[in-house]
């Protein structure tokens, strides 16, 4: 039965059907074919999406988009032309830093790839062509769900239960995010090094480094805010989205004076659209996991990867592997929502970190959001900046490679995860 349902939404997926009409559907195949009332149905999509937690998705989106239709991006631009001053490749370094920027108040990659295709990449094209300049937005774009806040972590933690809090999953975050960071800012240079593009940016002085760190002082305020208040335990995540919401509006209206009351409809429209799709396949899946429950699939998924090694490290190394396949075909979010009430409690089985599981389930999906045929990072750069997909692929892959290798370090080396997560008493 429960192959009967994977092999459902599989299919009507890949047909290109809405990921939570598939969903519905193969819950009400499972269903007709287990021969259980499908009046079942209707409570368990209500106690599914009746949780407090689940407030902080919609309100993370809210936040992100007031700070973009606020002026964000231009105060983050002139703060890392500031930092990075005259060297080569340093338009394409100011992205990644913008990017680094961006993640730390949105938490959504198709958001941040949204605003920085549409404000840098004409400057950028003009320096190094359109290929790699779309390259680097996609890879700046792909740092939003690694660095916290991160929309991706707050799903897996509640796909995957009381064992793993969105505190800490946001913390696991932090250490990766910025090695990967410092790889992406190598290449850019190396990469600028070996086609000599010409040098670009301004000098650096003590003077606009201070004036910019003054500018942009109250953007950084708000992660230190409302993840610092998260870590600490002043508020609950959904309450600390609640606060970030505030501060974006506060920051839109009287600080940059950017934010308009007509922004306001077009912010919660885009905020209500993706959080009623994250909803719905949510409300959906609660049935899906349902039926593999009484199916008795996680237990028969845990016998046969023990049956197949009992080495921790090599069964990340098999969930690695499925992810790379699984995010070339599949939504992210459909993606947590199917498969981490699954592999969660076998990845507990097998003795490995809650934390440690989590972050790298995240980082694979992440990467596949820049993997075709269905990377949605890559879609939202096409269809901003016209580029090739081809083309932006080509130029994609040193950044794929160097997200591969932080995964890889990661999986060998879990106290880059871990090791600020337990520092905090995660």
């Amino acid at each position: 039965m429960s192959l009967f349902v994977i092999a459902t939404f599989l299919v009507l997926a890949l047909l290109g059907m809405p990921l939570a009409f598939s969903l519905g559907v193969a819950a009400l195949a499972g269903l007709w074919l287990s021969g259980i009332d499908v009046a079942v149905l209707a409570p368990r999509l209500m106690n599914a999406v009746n949780s407090f937690p689940l407030m902080s998705i919609p309100l993370f989106m809210i936040a992100g988009e007031l700070m973009l239709k606020g002026g964000i991006m231009d105060r983050l631009v002139d703060f890392a032309n500031a930092f990075i001053g005259r060297v080569r490749g340093g338009l394409a370094q100011v992205t990644i830093v913008a990017g680094a920027g961006l993640a730390s108040v949105s938490g959504a990659a198709v958001a941040d790839a949204s605003a920085l295709s549409s404000t840098l990449v004409p400057s950028l094209r003009k320096q190094y062509g359109l290929g790699f300049s779309t390259g680097i937005v996609a890879a700046a774009a792909n740092l939003g769900p690694i660095i916290p806040p991160s929309g991706a972590m707050i799903v897996y933690a509640f796909m995957a239960g009381s064992s793993v809090s969105v505190g800490g999953m946001f913390m696991s975050g932090v250490v990766p995010g910025l090695i990967l960071f410092a790889l992406f800012m190598v290449l850019c240079w190396l990469i600028a090094w070996k086609r000599n593009y010409p040098l670009a940016g301004t000098p650096v002085t003590l003077s606009n480094i201070l004036r910019e760190l003054r500018r942009s002082l109250v953007i950084f305020l708000m992660p230190v805010l409302v993840i610092g208040g998260i870590v600490g335990g002043a508020f609950t995540p959904t309450e600390g989205a609640a606060v970030g919401v505030c501060y974006a509006l506060v920051l839109g209206f009287f600080v940059t004076r950017k934010l308009k009351l007509s922004d306001l409809p077009d912010v919660l429209l885009t905020a209500a659209k993706t959080s009623a799709l994250v909803g719905a396949m949510i409300a959906f899946a609660s049935t899906v996991t349902f039926l593999f429950t009484i199916d008795l699939l996680p237990m028969k998924l845990a016998d046969l990867m023990q049956g197949v090694t009992d080495s921790p490290f090599l069964f990340l190394c098999l969930i690695a592997a499925m992810l790379l396949v699984v995010g070339m075909f599949l939504e992210s979010n459909a993606a947590y929502i199917m498969l981490v009430p699954l592999f969660h409690p076998i990845a507990l089985q097998y003795g490995i970190d809650p934390l440690h599981f989590g972050f790298l389930f995240v980082f694979n999906l992440v990467i596949g959001m820049l993997t075709p045929p269905v990377g949605v990072v890559l879609f939202v750069v096409c269809g901003i900046t016209g580029v090739r997909m081809g083309e932006l692929v080509r130029e994609s892959w040193p950044f794929i490679a160097a997200m591969y290798a932080v995964l890889l370090a990661c999986m060998i080396f879990p106290g880059i995860v871990t090791w600020l997560p337990e520092r905090l008493g995660y």
